[in-house]
């Protein structure tokens, strides 16, 4: 038999619907969740959420399924698309550091705050070329840009991403003029360089060691002041070593996680946070972020908010100094670093 439930009056229909949404919050999760990564698969973002969510899934009562919507401006396609879904916490949005330049860029018209993100963490950047390519280390590469600018094509995922923000400051601390050429991701980046499109491409160690090891790229310096001992690979020397002034411009690490809109119920976080916080602990992610060259943060809540609000004010406005945003950042309410 059906349940009638009759309301006598718009105050009780308004009473019902929040008695309701909160029996909803704290029945969750009812059902299974979507996690949609704005990079596309296999760059160090897809994997990552990949990783986390299926160990995520032995702490809640539901399959977390991932998928990928790369595209626009910094992840806009994929960010606009988890913003316009229902705030119940059912579709996740797995993001980067990255994504923090899509206001500056014209991608969207949202800061960062409209997110309660969760940090898995990151790997450190570095500059590589192709196996054939003529450099032997940093200061040929820079001299041969410096002597011809323009001629050297350097990939990177999609522009304002943090390995293009690299880039950019790369250049700027060396003088080198190279090419930007934009991908999807950093798989694709690394794809053009394995294809001939570019001879230059920065992405991240854990991104790039298959290849290093494999002999399909050569790596010519990290872009953080540590140098880098990489079984199989070696010695790869920081960029800082050959141009200490690189230090007014680098380095800018890597914040990679996921969220979920931030005016989902309290109830919903505080699952998302506890599996997150219980999947970073597991045994299966500590080898990974040690076999792959992570730092793992786990920051959540008020931490993690902060963290993305510093990366937006500082990638927005080195953007904007660096004479590669669209917009300026104070017209969206980033203040200065």
């Amino acid at each position: 038999m059906k349940r009638l439930i009759t309301l006598a009056s718009v105050g009780l229909w308004s009473l019902g619907l929040v008695t309701l949404a909160g029996t909803a919050a704290a029945d969750y999760p009812e059902r299974d969740i979507t996690n949609v990564v704005v990079w596309s698969a296999g760059g160090g973002t897809d994997v990552s959420n990949r990783i986390i969510s299926a160990e995520m899934e032995q702490f809640l009562p539901v399959r977390i399924n991932v998928t990928n919507k790369p595209g626009g401006v910094a992840g806009s396609i994929g960010m606009s698309y988890v913003h316009g879904r229902p705030a119940d916490g059912y579709t996740i949005v797995g993001l980067s550091e990255s994504c923090v330049t899509a206001g500056v860029q014209g991608g969207w018209d949202q800061k960062m705050d409209v997110w309660y993100p969760f940090i898995v963490g990151g790997s450190p950047d570095l500059i590589s070329v192709t196996a054939d390519a003529p450099y032997q280390n940093l200061k040929e590469l820079v001299e041969a840009a410096r002597s011809n600018p323009g001629s050297i094509k350097a990939a990177a995922s999609g522009a304002g991403s943090i390995h293009h923000l690299n880039l950019l400051a790369l250049m700027k601390g060396t003088g080198a003029q190279m090419s930007f050429i934009p991908y999807a991701g950093s798989a694709p980046a690394q794809n053009a360089a394995m294809t001939g499109e570019v001879s230059v491409v920065v992405t991240s160690l854990a991104e790039q060691q298959q290849l290093l090891k494999g002999g399909k790229l050569r790596a010519l310096g990290m872009l953080v002041p540590d140098a880098f001992t990489v079984d199989g690979v070696g010695d790869i020397p920081s960029a800082f070593t050959a141009y200490p002034e690189l230090s007014e411009h680098l380095p800018i690490s890597q914040a990679i996680g996921m969220a979920v809109r931030n005016d989902v119920p309290d109830e919903v976080k505080t699952v998302l946070s506890d599996a997150f916080t219980k999947a970073l602990a597991t045994d299966k992610v500590k080898q990974w972020a040690a076999d792959n060259y992570y730092v793992l943060s786990g920051k959540t809540g008020d931490a993690a908010s902060e963290e993305f609000a510093r990366l937006e004010s500082l990638f927005a406005w080195t953007l904007h100094d660096l004479g590669a945003a669209k917009l300026d950042p104070s017209t969206l309410g980033i203040a200065k670093p």
